[in-house]
């Protein structure tokens, strides 16, 4: 009897000291707490439209200019840069991705690669919110060291497989860097990065101010933000091809 229970408390013990796998974090654990550091799920559903502007630079062309961005719930998007006097428009109105060529001031539509880049980047809070009814899963991956501190790597899968790792600090839960591959813009597969930073607080919400995205490790193009707001009741007009 004295034997069978000091068995029983040895197994006891030894199971209380080893890592248990439900009580080791998730994939979706760490989604939960990514989107409470963004100003929580019930904040970022309120959000059904946003509007950005600032300055961009792009690194490798050596053209700097102004930048304003529009995102429509749950997946449409329309960037006007402009550059010397030179606009440019590209945009995605839920089906359609295309650009205004500023050349001939024309309206086409995007090569398929670039139009399937533009597509994923339309994708708004509602993707992180309810990711299954995008066909979207997450899995957690083994940390990794950026600088001398330890990340917290996710791997996205979209419904059409693309894949992206996602890397989220430990300190506040946001977004440090996604790593996927993409396109340049002569529609070459290169290796992208894109790094978050300045993250600021715009109604009870946390926003990125600072992006920059690399290309096969080089930097391509740099975004600073200097106002950010949402629900100005943008019209699906906005993002349509004419």
């Amino acid at each position: 009897m004295k034997k069978s229970f000091v068995f029983v408390l040895t197994v006891l013990l030894t199971a209380a000291m080893m890592p248990s796998f439900s009580q080791a974090q998730t994939a979706q654990d760490i989604l939960d707490k990514m989107i409470e550091a963004q100003g929580g799920r019930k904040n970022l559903e309120k959000i059904t439209d946003s509007t950005l502007s600032g300055s961009l630079e792009m690194i490798q062309m050596g053209f700097s200019g102004s930048l304003t961005m529009y995102l429509k719930e749950p997946d449409k998007m329309r960037m006007d840069m402009e550059f010397m006097g030179m606009v440019i428009t590209q945009a995605f109105d839920g089906e359609k991705a295309w650009m205004i060529n500023p050349m001939t001031g024309v309206a086409e539509e995007l090569p398929e690669s670039q139009a399937a880049d533009f597509k994923r980047q339309a994708m708004g809070n509602d993707s992180l919110l309810n990711p299954e009814k995008h066909g979207i899963s997450y899995t957690l991956k083994d940390k990794e060291t950026l600088d001398g501190k330890d990340y917290f790597v996710i791997e996205q899968i979209l419904a059409d497989g693309h894949s992206s790792l996602l890397y989220i600090d430990p300190d506040t839960y946001l977004v440090h860097k996604a790593r996927a591959k993409t396109t340049n813009q002569v529609g070459m597969e290169v290796e992208g990065e894109t790094l978050f930073s300045d993250y600021r607080k715009v109604d009870d919400t946390m926003f990125a101010f600072a992006i920059t995205i690399m290309q096969d490790g080089s930097e391509f193009l740099k975004m600073n933000m200097s106002q950010v707001s949402y629900n100005k009741g943008l019209d699906d007009d906005l993002f349509k091809m004419k």
